[in-house]
C-alpha cells in the first residue's frame, strides 16, 4: 500500500484535533496541539506508522508523556487498525500564527493570559467546555441560572452556599463548573471543584499518612469550593465533621460553597442535622428534567463541539425520541463513530433508522453512556468509581471491575482500547481476560447469572 496524500494527512489530523478539542482545555489545545501537524502516514502490512509535527522539544516531550495515549486512540478510530505514532520537531508548522510566532523566543516559563487560565482550571478539576456560554437554558435550569449568574457576581454574598439538585444528566454539574469559570476569569485562583467522594478519599488517605493538616489547608483557604454529588458524605461521620469545619471557615473568610446532589438536604439520609442546616441556610434550586426544546439546544450545542454538522430537523427527530440529556449525549457519540466509519454525513432516514436499533428483537433501544453504567455497577455492588477505575486489587473491588468490563464491551460494543481507557487506563489485553472470566461465571453460576440479570435490569430499565 502507498503512503498517504498530504491532504488525506490533513484531513485526519483535522479530525483528531476536533476530538482532542472536546477532551482538553482551550489553553493546553492552543498551547500543545494547535501548532501540530500530521507529516505522513504509512500503510505497513496491518498497522500504520504515523510522523506527527511539532516545533519545540519541550512541545515534543509533553505530546509523549501526556497526550500520546488520546492521540494513539483517535488516530486508530478513524485508520481502523492499530497505529503506531511518533514525534518529529519541524522547523516550523504552517499552523502557528503571527501572535505564536512572537511568542517565540520568550521563555517556556513566562506563560499568555490564556495559557495562565489553562494551568488554573486544570488545577481546578474543571472541564474547560462545562461554561455559561455552553449551558442551554429552558424553563427546568432558569432559576438555577440565574442563581449561578448572581453568584459569579457577587461570591460569598449572593446565595451562600448555593445548593443545587435534581436528576442524573441533568446539567448540575456543568452549570457549577460554569461558575467556576467565570470566577477564575475575574482573576481568583482559590476555585477548586471536586467530587464528595474525592474529598472523602483526601481526607481518609490524610489521616492514613498523617496529613490531616495539608487537606485542611488544601481545601479550607479556597474562595471557590464546588462540592459535586455531596450526598457522598452523608454517614461518614469523620468525613462530616471536616467538611462541617472547612465550610464554616470558608464563608467565614468570605468564600463562596457550592454543592450539588440528587435531593434537598432535607432527604439526604444519614447527613448531620448541622450540615442539613448549613446546607438550606443559602439558596436551594432544583433542575428538572429537560423538555424537548432544551434537549434540542443541548444536542447542537454538543454536537457543534464534537464538530458533528447536525441541522435542526434533524436535532428535533433525536430530542424527540430520547429524553435524557446523557442519553443524547451517548446517542451522538455513537453518531460520530457511526459516521467515521461510513466516511460520509448521516442524512435523517439513516438517522431515524440507528435510532430504532431492535432491542430483544422489537423493542426500542434505550441508549446508554458509559458513565451510566460504570455509576450504576459501583451503586450496585457499593463501590465509588474512583475505586474501581483505580489500582487496587482486593477481591471485593477487582471482581466488580471485571463484570464493568465485560458489560461495556457485550452490552455498549465498545472496543478493547475504549473499554480500557474508561476503566482506569488499563491495556487490551487485562479487557480481554476480564471479559472471559466474567463468561466462566455464566456458564454454571446460576447465583451470577441472577444477580447479572439484576443488574442489567437496573442499568436498562425504561425511563418510562
Amino acid at each position: 500500500m502507498e503512503s498517504f496524500e498530504p491532504a488525506d494527512c490533513e484531513r485526519i489530523w483535522n479530525s483528531v484535533l476536533a476530538s482532542l478539542r472536546t477532551e482538553v482545555s482551550e489553553g493546553a489545545f492552543n498551547t500543545y496541539l494547535k501548532a501540530t501537524k500530521l507529516n505522513g502516514v504509512n500503510p505497513v502490512g496491518e498497522r500504520f506508522v504515523l510522523e506527527i509535527g511539532c516545533n519545540s522539544a519541550f512541545i515534543k516531550n509533553t505530546l509523549e508523556q501526556r497526550y500520546w495515549g488520546q492521540i494513539t486512540r483517535e488516530l486508530e478510530s478513524i485508520l481502523g487498525g492499530k497505529c503506531e505514532i511518533s514525534f518529529k520537531i519541524s522547523d516550523r508548522n504552517s499552523r502557528i500564527n503571527d501572535n505564536e510566532s512572537r511568542n517565540e523566543g520568550l521563555p517556556l516559563f513566562e506563560e499568555t493570559k490564556i495559557d495562565r487560565y489553562a494551568s488554573i482550571w486544570q488545577k481546578a478539576n474543571l472541564r474547560e467546555d462545562f461554561t455559561l456560554e455552553n449551558y442551554a437554558v429552558a424553563g427546568s435550569n432558569q432559576m438555577a441560572y440565574a442563581a449561578a449568574q448572581a453568584v459569579t457576581k457577587k461570591p460569598g454574598s449572593a446565595y451562600n452556599p448555593l445548593f443545587i439538585y435534581g436528576g442524573v444528566g441533568v446539567g448540575k454539574t456543568h452549570l457549577m463548573q460554569a461558575i467556576g469559570h467565570e470566577i477564575i476569569k475575574k482573576g481568583e485562583s482559590g476555585v477548586l471543584f471536586c467530587t464528595g467522594e474525592l474529598f472523602t478519599n483526601d481526607l481518609v488517605e490524610a489521616i492514613r499518612l498523617k496529613s490531616t493538616e495539608k487537606v485542611r489547608s488544601k481545601y479550607r483557604r479556597l474562595k471557590l469550593l464546588m462540592i459535586d454529588d455531596v450526598q457522598f458524605i452523608a454517614g461518614k461521620t469523620s468525613v462530616q465533621e471536616e467538611f462541617f469545619h472547612t465550610f464554616n471557615s470558608i464563608q467565614q473568610d468570605g468564600g463562596q460553597i457550592v454543592m450539588t446532589s440528587d435531593k434537598p438536604p432535607s432527604e439526604i439520609a444519614k447527613l448531620e442535622e448541622r450540615l442539613k442546616s448549613r446546607f438550606g441556610a443559602g439558596l436551594t434550586v432544583d433542575i428538572g428534567p429537560a423538555n424537548f426544546e432544551l434537549r434540542t439546544a443541548i444536542l447542537l450545542i454538543k454536537s457543534k463541539q464534537r464538530g458533528i454538522e447536525i441541522d435542526m430537523e434533524t436535532a428535533q427527530v433525536i430530542a424527540a425520541n430520547i429524553e435524557g440529556v446523557r442519553e443524547l449525549q451517548g446517542f451522538l457519540a455513537k453518531l460520530e463513530t457511526e459516521e467515521k466509519v461510513r466516511g460520509n454525513k448521516m442524512d435523517t432516514a439513516q438517522i431515524q433508522k440507528l435510532l430504532e436499533l431492535p432491542l430483544n428483537g422489537n423493542e426500542k433501544t434505550k441508549i446508554i453512556t458509559p458513565t451510566e453504567v460504570i455509576s450504576e455497577v459501583g451503586n450496585f455492588y457499593g463501590i465509588g468509581v474512583q475505586q474501581l477505575k483505580g489500582e487496587r486489587r482486593l477481591k471485593t473491588i477487582v471482581w466488580p471491575r471485571q463484570v464493568l468490563m465485560y458489560l461495556l464491551r457485550n452490552d455498549l460494543r465498545l472496543p478493547l482500547e475504549e473499554v480500557g481507557r474508561l476503566v482506569g487506563g488499563r491495556d487490551h489485553s487485562t479487557v480481554l481476560h476480564a471479559e472471559g472470566k466474567v463468561k466462566i461465571e455464566l456458564v454454571d453460576n446460576h447465583r451470577f447469572q441472577a444477580e447479572l440479570a439484576s443488574l442489567r435490569k437496573k442499568i436498562f430499565a425504561s425511563s418510562g
